[in-house]
């Protein structure tokens, strides 16, 4: 079993930053696909960005991609998500996710949120216009 706890969400003025955590408990951290998602009220979940074991693929959704930065740190059992530029949309709970650690070349894994087993209960981001 993973557990994931994200931090770092609060209140932020349109156009601030802010850098949300996400610590996972167990070893193997380090071979799981891990993922941002967000949902807003009264709105789906949706992809946000998400990144591959080893830190070497990143993919974002088309609402975030420019503004927002996945990593990770293997080291630390720890995924970011640096995001700058924030704007009134933004505003949703945040959750991270985590995948069992399959093996995949297909890129379209990555966004859905299917493909993630462990999910944490969400930071929340609100940005003020």
């Amino acid at each position: 079993q993973v557990q994931l706890v994200e931090s770092g969400g609060g209140l932020v003025q349109a156009g601030g930053s802010l850098r949300l955590s996400c610590a996972a408990s167990g070893r193997t951290f380090s071979s799981k696909t891990m993922g941002w998602f967000r949902q807003a009220p009264g709105k789906e979940r949706e992809f946000v960005a998400a990144i591959s074991w080893s830190g070497g693929r990143t993919y974002y959704g088309d609402s975030v991609r420019g503004r927002f930065t996945i990593s990770r740190d293997n080291a630390k059992n720890t995924v970011y998500l640096q995001m700058n530029s924030l704007k009134f949309e933004d505003t949703a709970v945040y959750y991270c996710a985590a995948d069992r650690g399959r093996i995949t070349s297909s890129a379209t894994y990555y966004y859905a949120d299917g493909s993630y087993d462990y999910w944490g209960q969400g930071t929340q981001v609100t940005v003020s216009s």
